[in-house]
Formats: structure tokens, C-alpha cells, sequence
């Protein structure tokens, strides 16, 4: 059985990418900082061996490791790798007044502990022998945020962005590995972190910001990650899709 890891995978987006993956026959790992309120049946699918929670922050480089030992101890070869761990800032700053602490924060969750765990799980893949036409997939987690501007919330955006050029970056050096790295950047989503926001982005998707115009689920992220994964896509690397509702589209 093929085995994925999931970052941040005990809520949100997440979840609903661990659930879509056991769906489809995957062996799921999951790291969080907090354990999932409810294991969904769908991600056990009855065989509880087949999934693996590990507690643990995704900034500490000895929790990363230790997630990925216990990953394979229990679940064997890694073939999927999502990088989904995010966080935005607590206090949404405007940018002449972000403090030194929240860049850090927000930078060390969103794209050093991506760049550390995808050059750990790619060291392990390039060891393993490939199952079908590939090594492995890794799939980032990034955001539309990569090329809109938030002033409120520069760091997120930054921390975006460098997450799709490190997608790039990866894509390049390990291509010819057969390790596959794309990225999916969801728009405005539903989850925890756009609550504080709900007002704001009611009035956007009733304005016609959104081309779709509606609330994002978790389950659209997820759907848009398993085009990736497995003997999908073997043309592609280094590429994105926008989760967005069209939010991308640029008009007059």
C-alpha cells in the first residue's frame, strides 16, 4: 500500500486532503500540533494500521525527523509528501508596523519547515524504488496570497511566494528522479483561519470578486491535490492550479 504525508493534516484543508488520499487507497501520516478533534471513518476506512498521527511542530527540525522515522517504521516507502502546515499572522499588522517576531513566526511554519521536511522525505524517495511511472509526488499547499498583495498581512504573502518558487526549485533538481513536485494554491477557503475574516469576504463573493462565487471548501483543495498524485499528470512538474474560483482572472 502506498503511503502519504500530511502536514498540518488535523483540521482544515489538511484533513481533507489525509481523507481524499485514504480514499484512494493510500496508507496516510499525519503531523500536527494538535490531534484531529474526530478521525473521520474515511480515513481509517476500518483499518486503523493504515493511518498514523504523529504530535508534533513542524518548525523543530528533530520533530520533522522524528516524524518522518515513525512514518516509515509504521507505514513503509513514502510516495506522497503534501506540505500543508500554515499559519498567518496572529495580529494582521499593517506592513510598517509588523513586528520582527511575526515575519519569523510565519516564515520558519510556512516555507523553512517545508524546505527541510521536502529535502528530508526526497533524500528517503530517492533511496526507494519507484512504484509506476514515478518516485514520488510532493504536493505545496500555497495560496493565492503568492501574487496578491495583503497589506495587513505582508508576511503571509511573502511566505507564499517563496513556497512556489521553492515548488519550482524542487520540481528542477529532482525531475529527473522521477520525483514530481507541484503546488495547489487554494483562494479564499472555509476553514479556522479565514473565520476572523468571514464578513469581509461574505461581501467580496457577493460583489463578484469571484468569477464562482462562493465560499471555497477543503474539499475543493483536496480534489485539486489528487490530480497530481499517483500515475496522474506525468508531463508536469513545477506547476500550480488555482483554487480560487477564478479569483486569478484578471479584468477591466
Amino acid at each position: 500500500m502506498p503511503t502519504a504525508m500530511v502536514t498540518g493534516g488535523g483540521r482544515g484543508i489538511g484533513l481533507a486532503i489525509a481523507c481524499r488520499l485514504a480514499q484512494e487507497g493510500y496508507a496516510v501520516s499525519v503531523m500536527d500540533l494538535n490531534e484531529p478533534l474526530e478521525v473521520p471513518p474515511s480515513l481509517t476506512r476500518g483499518r486503523p494500521s493504515d493511518f498514523l498521527f504523529v504530535k508534533g511542530d513542524i518548525t523543530s527540525a528533530a520533530d520533522r525527523a522524528r516524524y518522518l522515522t515513525e512514518t516509515i517504521a509504521a507505514l513503509g516507502d513514502i510516495q506522497v509528501l503534501v506540505n500543508n502546515a500554515g499559519v498567518g499572522p496572529s495580529i494582521r499588522a499593517d506592513l510598517m508596523e509588523m513586528s520582527e517576531a511575526s515575519w519569523d513566526r510565519v516564515l520558519s511554519v510556512n516555507l523553512k519547515a517545508a524546505m527541510f521536511l521536502t529535502q528530508a522525505v526526497a533524500n528517503r524517495m530517492l533511496t526507494q524504488t519507484p512504484q509506476g511511472s514515478k518516485r514520488g509526488d510532493i504536493i505545496n499547499i500555497g495560496s493565492c496570497s503568492a501574487r496578491t498583495v495583503s497589506l495587513n498581512r505582508g508576511e503571509y504573502c511573502v511566505s507564499k511566494t517563496g513556497l512556489s518558487m521553492l515548488t519550482q526549485l524542487f520540481a528542477a533538481r529532482l525531475a529527473q528522479d522521477g520525483i514530481y513536485v507541484n503546488e495547489v494554491r487554494p483562494g479564499v477557503i472555509k476553514t479556522d483561519m479565514t473565520a476572523a475574516v468571514k464578513q469581509k469576504y461574505d461581501a467580496l463573493i457577493e460583489g463578484g470578486t469571484f468569477p464562482v462565487a462562493r465560499w471555497g471548501t477543503p474539499e475543493d483543495v483536496a480534489d485539486a491535490v489528487m490530480s497530481f498524485v499517483g500515475e496522474r499528470c506525468l508531463y508536469t512538474t513545477g506547476s500550480y492550479i488555482d483554487v480560487d474560483g477564478g479569483f486569478h482572472i484578471r479584468r477591466l
